[in-house]
């Protein structure tokens, strides 16, 4: 199958580019550490084998013709992203390095791995994007079209945790220098939780296309 490297360059490009996803594996991290956050991370991957999958079934031509559905899914993953961006905003600070503020949040292993699936299954623009980008790279004469279908979701999948595994260990990062400054804690909490209320106001107003 020709163009694997140039598929692989297109998620890249789209794995870096900020979103939803990348804002919560950096808060998760910052906020319960390494292992909650790569428990996200867990829980985005297997969000994305679902949207490969629905891809494959044809899930984006219902949206197409029954747009009410699109609408259902969008208004349901902007009001979870909604809820947890204010869940951010509400959470206490960490605590200083002296301990005198409050306790670490403790991660809930269930509770991550959740918040990665819905965050990104509620997403249809992620479903749309695997319907779009998946087959132009298929080659109807390169082979059986499913095995070709099958490696690309595959790579999907397996470099968007790529991505968001260095994302989870670069908010766990964020979140031991955060401990030296309550300022600094504050503003960290304020832009997350904003930026993630943001995402959640710009997917109430997205477009089919």
């Amino acid at each position: 199958m020709a163009g694997l490297w140039l598929f692989f360059m297109a998620l890249a490009v789209v794995y870096l580019l900020p979103g939803p996803d990348m804002i919560l594996l950096l808060q998760t991290g910052a906020r319960q550490g390494k292992g909650a956050a790569l428990a996200t991370a867990l829980g985005l991957g297997v969000a994305r084998g679902c949207h490969v999958a629905l891809a494959a079934l044809g899930l984006a031509a219902l949206f197409k013709t029954a747009p009410w559905t699109f609408d259902v899914v969008r208004l349901a993953g902007a009001a979870y992203l909604l809820w947890i961006g204010i869940q951010c905003l509400r959470t206490t600070m960490l605590p200083s390095l002296n301990g005198t503020n409050a306790t670490t949040e403790k991660p809930h292993w269930r509770e991550t791995v959740q918040r990665g699936l819905l965050t990104n299954l509620l997403n249809p623009k992620a479903l749309l994007f695997c319907s779009v980008l998946l087959p132009q790279f298929i080659d109807p004469h390169a082979g059986p079209v499913l095995t070709q279908f099958a490696t690309l979701g595959v790579m999907l999948v397996g470099v968007g945790l790529l991505f968001d595994s260095a994302y989870a260990l670069v908010g766990a990062a964020l979140g031991r220098w955060l401990q030296r400054s309550p300022s600094a804690q504050r503003v960290q909490q304020w832009l997350f939780g904003s930026l993630l209320i943001g995402f959640a106001v710009r997917l109430t107003f997205v477009q089919q296309g």
